[in-house]
């Protein structure tokens, strides 16, 4: 087995046993095992338990713990529990705890709040970690390792600042080097000393809420990378630890939010064995928003992920948490399966008593019952993946497109100043994966640094950043024959967020043939008319118009302006560079309009959905190792929806063994494959 597969579908979840009696555990696990259950995540947060003082370890009732799982035959995915720090620890040594953006050093309390670059944690993360792998590493019902929980939060603490220094004299040499790059002779921040570098949080270079608002971008966006980097180093030393003690078994942690703006997820997936994902769509999240996640989370290692955590009914943390309506977690559930999850778990398995969690949803819920409405659906869903898990296990979903989605970007784009306070760097790649998911066709979210020749067409949304080489890889592409798409705030700055000099979108202008002279801000309730070929198709500009020059001998107007005094002028175009062709959007296009422009792009790219029938229905394809194709036919809203006849004769249901019905209600589903 590799480390980078698991030995079954697992289906299971967070338990927390330690919040209950003992004598309890054995009617859990039986309860468990009537909705199919076949694996747990144990010793998430128990670090107090286990190390109530300093060197004095007691794992006695994580040994009952483990020992009562691996005798019902579970599969084990262990964690580390250097999530959230025991008191003690605290009060010995101050400096594991954070300051915030505010410049506040925390207490004892919550989780997630140590310093990445205290010793003193370090020291005592690796000395628990090292105890719990030279204990369990021999268990062989143990199928993962989960390191800490849910990474993320920048600390601005004086350990931090100095070790930002060291790595700023690591990265830059010299401080000429790095006030070039940093543009400090704006405002009199000339560094002269390393020493006089200091963290950029809301007392510094830094205002507004955290991650959006900067005097000096370089700065902010250095120290986001800095900081990410460090929790990816404390990381790999818990992983580096594990591996002195076993070598086999998958190491992770795992991935959260939406997407988590704090810690550079691409970065970070070379140092997992497989990705781990915890998904809770908002209520009113439109579908399309989560399957961009679990395809980014695929994408992140171009293999099948876990889905590590997911509730069964509702969540304790949003404004409003109205309940899953009937069917609907189970639709929720094999979107993430369809998309290319080898996993559903959930939080929680048995549901808390106290605690900011106990109205979290849960498996097992307060009134210990099996006969509510939560549980059937999941012991269907345990059912029913007993039975064709092993159909998809470790299957992919093939692609030919890939829409880029690049962490520097998404720092770098959130904190341009003026121009627009509406920069919103998920909102605009949202807008383009949405036209491909309601034509299903499958979408790879991809880095800067994937290997672009897989896909037949790239869309890269607002590439405000350009790293060195980026601009030839494009123009690469582009001459052998791919089709690319890029819009408004593109090739406009370096790595250190400085422009690039002789007009945007700097060094894209080639392969785009354009040169855009000035870009207009919409103000709210504002947008201007765009008017495709022939004055067929209109849509609206939002947000921002550029306003574009056309360069290249082979470039040629899309669509153009039909208001303001830039009419007439482009606001779309194409470029035929090489083989290729290389589109520019100038404005955020509205839905339909946005629809019109792609209809175009996808008929020149000769991209094909999974299906040809137009379908409200969302329908992925995952293909096994033997080749087989399964479709995955989900009715994401609560409205009857009907199966596609293309999809009918000559079908088999996995889920039924027949032919498939080709009437679905709300929130049903289909597993198919072709007889």
């Amino acid at each position: 087995m590799k480390k980078n597969q698991l030995p079954t579908v697992l289906y299971g979840g967070d338990y927390n046993p330690e919040q209950w009696p003992s004598d309890t555990w054995d009617d859990d696990i039986q309860v468990f095992k009537k909705a199919d259950i076949n694996s747990a995540t144990v010793n998430v947060f128990s670090w107090s338990l286990l190390e109530p003082a300093e060197g004095q370890y007691n794992f006695s009732m994580l040994d009952k713990i483990i020992d009562k799982l691996t005798a019902a035959d579970f599969k084990i995915v262990l964690a580390t529990s250097t999530a959230a720090m025991p008191a003690w620890m605290f009060k010995k040594y101050p400096d594991v705890a954070r300051v915030d953006y505010q410049g506040r050093r925390h207490v004892f309390g919550q989780r997630h709040n140590f310093c990445p670059n205290s010793e003193n944690y370090r020291r005592l993360a690796k000395d628990l970690v090292a105890k719990l792998a030279q204990r369990y590493s021999d268990n062989s019902h143990i199928v993962a390792w989960h390191i800490n929980n849910e990474y993320g939060g920048n600390c601005y603490c004086e350990n931090c600042q100095h070790a930002f220094q060291r790595w700023l004299q690591q990265k830059y040499q010299t401080l000429d080097q790095l006030n070039r790059a940093w543009n400090n002779n704006v405002w009199s921040h000339t560094i002269y000393h390393w020493d006089e570098i200091v963290v950029p949080n809301e007392l510094g270079d830094a205002w507004g809420p955290e991650g959006t608002h900067t005097i000096v971008a370089g700065l902010s966006l250095d120290y986001l990378r800095f900081q990410s980097e460090a929790l990816r180093d404390l990381y790999r030393m818990e992983k580096a630890t594990i591996e002195e003690y076993d070598q086999k078994t998958p190491i992770l942690t795992n991935f959260h939010s939406t997407p988590n703006k704090m810690i550079d997820y691409q970065s970070w997936a070379a140092d997992q064995d497989i990705i781990a994902y915890d998904s809770y769509p908002a209520y009113n999240d439109p579908a399309y928003k989560p399957a961009f996640l679990y395809d980014l989370m695929r994408s992140l290692k171009h293999q099948p992920f876990m889905l590590m955590e997911s509730t069964p009914s509702q969540v304790n943390w949003q404004p409003y948490s109205p309940l899953k309506r009937p069917g609907q977690m189970r639709a929720t559930e094999y979107q993430a399966i369809a998309h290319g999850a080898d996993t559903v778990q959930y939080f929680q398995l048995k549901q808390a008593i106290g605690g900011s969690e106990k109205f979290h949803g849960a498996v097992i819920s307060h009134s210990q019952r099996t006969d509510t409405r939560a549980f059937q659906e999941v012991a269907q869903i345990g059912h029913e993946l007993k039975k064709v898990g092993k159909t998809f296990l470790g299957s992919q979903v093939p692609a030919k497109v890939g829409i880029i989605f690049d962490w520097n970007n998404f720092w770098s784009y959130e904190y341009v100043a003026g121009i627009s306070q509406e920069m919103d760097y998920v909102g605009s790649i949202l807008d383009y994966y949405r036209q491909f998911y309601e034509r299903n066709i499958a979408t790879d979210i991809i880095s800067v640094d994937d290997d672009f020749s897989q896909y037949d067409l790239i869309v890269a949304p607002v590439l405000y950043m350009m790293k060195d080489g980026l601009a030839g890889k494009i123009n690469d592409y582009v001459s052998e024959g791919g089709q690319f798409i890029t819009t408004y705030m593109s090739g406009m700055v370096n790595t250190s967020d400085n422009v690039f000099i002789g007009g945007y979108p700097g060094p894209l202008k080639d392969v785009l043939g354009i040169w855009v002279e000035e870009t207009d801000a919409m103000v709210p309730g504002q947008h201007t008319k765009v008017v495709f070929e022939k004055g067929e198709k209109t849509a609206e500009g939002h947000y921002l118009c550029d306003l574009i020059h056309l360069t290249g001998e082979r470039t040629e107007t899309v669509a153009q302006y039909d208001s303001e005094f830039y009419a007439g002028t482009p606001a779309i175009t194409v470029n035929s560079f090489g083989k290729g062709k290389a589109w520019y959007v100038g404005s955020r296009l509205d839905h339909d309009g946005l629809s019109n422009f792609m209809d175009g792009v996808i008929r020149s790219a000769g991209i094909q959905g999974v299906i040809s029938t137009p379908t409200d229905l969302e329908i992925t394809k995952r293909v096994n190792d033997s080749g087989q194709s399964i479709y995955f036919v989900l009715n994401m809203r609560n409205e009857d929806r009907k199966l596609p006849d293309e999809l009918v004769n000559g079908w088999t249901d996995l889920l039924t063994g027949q032919q498939p019905e080709p009437n679905m209600r709300g929130w049903d589903l289909r597993i198919l494959v072709h007889d």
